[in-house]
């Protein structure tokens, strides 16, 4: 059974269709990377997808249970809409972070205002706050940072704050990782060593769904790859197809511009 399944998504802004009609699925350790043209519906995708937009039309499902149905009121509930966050990781263009936390902080909040909310919370706080702590320390540790975490995001590189802001989604254990085009706030050099996280998670078989206009790192690390264009997955399928043999010539025409751009796409 697919751990994400995403039915005839729509979303409009005013009279313009961002969304149109987007169906796809997704495995358990399953990376998919999302492509296209800026304004192609990307961003708008993954915000449906953590319900930071509501669809007006469509399903998603999460491991067989139904998130969001635009025909069933009871599935779109403000109350409930925090535990659904839950399932998806967001990482976002400009990181987020809270600027007077260091990274420690940023990583270790969310568990902590959610340790807050159980009914043994006050019985049990050193301990839920030693576990809080004892993971976020291994969370940096993983992305390299174990000498930055009592750092404010002032004193980080910008590749630095974005490893931090990948531990802090990863802290909440989501059942899907999504990144929206992680490394555009990055200068080049920087981007080399998140794409080098994200490479590590995908090894590490996670669950990840990521917005990106690094057409080299999307071919080589997905496992599947969409392709989007004026709201609608226009072509979908396994990375060397769709870069290699592209069935749609909007898609040929995509491709080649990165092609023409950046010499080549490395192989």
């Amino acid at each position: 059974m697919s751990i994400l399944e995403v039915e005839h998504i729509r979303k409009t802004f005013e009279n313009t269709e961002v969304l149109e009609d987007i169906s796809f699925s997704l495995e358990q350790g399953q990376v998919v990377s999302i492509i296209g043209s800026s304004g192609s519906g990307k961003t708008t995708l993954l915000r449906c997808l953590n319900f930071l937009e509501r669809p007006d039309h469509g399903i998603i499902r999460v491991n067989g249970e139904t998130l969001f149905d635009a025909d069933d009121p009871a599935t779109q509930r403000e109350s409930e809409i925090r535990k659904k966050r839950l399932h998806f990781g967001l990482v976002f263009q400009s990181f987020n972070l809270f600027p007077q936390y260091t990274a420690m902080q940023n990583v270790m909040l969310a568990r902590q205002l959610l340790a807050k909310e159980l009914p043994d919370y006050k019985t049990n706080k050193k301990e839920l706050n030693n576990e809080i702590e004892n993971q976020a320390v291994e969370l940096l540790k993983q992305m390299g940072l174990a000498d930055r975490m009592h750092h404010y995001p002032h004193q980080l590189s910008g590749g630095q704050c974005q490893r931090v802001a990948i531990a802090r989604a990863l802290a909440l254990k989501p059942d899907i990782l999504c990144f929206d085009e992680p490394t555009s706030a990055l200068d080049p050099e920087l981007t080399g060593e998140v794409l080098k996280v994200i490479k590590e998670l995908a090894d590490q078989k996670t669950t990840m769904i990521i917005v990106t206009h690094e057409m080299a790192f999307a071919r080589d690390v997905a496992s599947h790859v969409i392709f989007m264009d004026e709201g609608r997955i226009l072509e979908q399928g396994d990375p060397l197809q769709v870069f290699e043999n592209p069935r749609e010539e909007r898609t040929r025409q995509f491709l080649s511009r990165f092609t023409q751009e950046e010499g080549s796409l490395p192989n």
